[in-house]
């Protein structure tokens, strides 16, 4: 058995390794851009697979894409959010565009794997196309910038906690530091006195309000483009999408 098949494009048949889940423009682009071997995030892959999913739905419930296909859909683009098609995400972090390549990546994931499901063979799309159904309806230029803002939002999940322990550390260490007295500093010099506890209670504080302003902007992240398509008019969708 060959280790590698063939796919065509509209540029031209290109080579896939046989087993991988992405397809012909994923390939290309991992020749287009040797840069930095850096791959995508897991959270902005996991966005990714939200996206793709909740484009499935819609479009399954408006009747855009049959049953049967969004299902499939609905299914792989959910093994995407488990984080179990991580290692087929393999398009460098740098790349040409508004982040095309990494988009159809996802498109190719979710379609070779949803074809797989309906007993199809990886690289042949003829049950669920990359374009033609994972990607009904939808374009880099809305799905890419909403991955962003929730792959952000999914991260600030992960950091409040974090935040949150270290405000604590620091107030119970204002606690057992309340008896020591240290000077304070300032232009350079030793100032008046101070407790250590108060500059360890000060340190609490700014880590609880950079958390509160952390918050504040984090609303503007769900403010969501999905339906806007290519330049935001929402062409070529259905208008109950946006």
């Amino acid at each position: 058995m060959s280790d590698v098949r063939q796919e065509k494009d509209s540029l031209g048949f290109v080579e896939v390794p046989f087993k991988a889940y992405y397809g012909a423009q994923t390939a290309r682009a991992v020749q287009n851009f040797p840069i930095s071997g850096m791959r995508a995030h897991p959270q902005l892959i996991r966005a990714l697979g939200m996206v793709k999913r909740a484009a499935a739905e819609a479009n399954k419930e408006l009747g855009l894409v049959d049953q049967k296909r969004a299902d499939a859909i609905i299914q792989a683009a959910q093994e995407v959010i488990d984080g179990k098609w991580n290692g087929e995400f393999v398009v460098d972090v740098f790349q040409a565009g508004a982040g095309v390549s990494l988009h159809m990546n996802s498109n190719e994931v979710v379609a070779n794997r949803a074809n797989e499901m309906l007993g199809g063979k990886l690289g042949e799309y003829a049950q669920v196309h990359p374009n033609d159904h994972v990607n009904y309806g939808q374009s880099t230029n809305d799905v890419f910038p909403t991955a962003m803002r929730l792959a952000s939002l999914l991260a600030l999940d992960t950091l409040y906690p974090i935040l949150n322990h270290l405000a604590a550390t620091f107030a119970e260490k204002a606690k057992a530091f309340h008896h020591i007295m240290k000077s304070g500093r300032t232009h350079m010099q030793d100032a008046v006195p101070m407790r250590l506890g108060q500059e360890f209670a000060a340190y609490g504080l700014a880590v609880e309000k950079g958390k509160k302003f952390l918050q504040m902007a984090a609303g503007t992240l769900r403010e969501l483009g999905l339906g806007g398509s290519a330049v935001g008019t929402g062409i070529n969708t259905h208008p109950d999408t946006g």
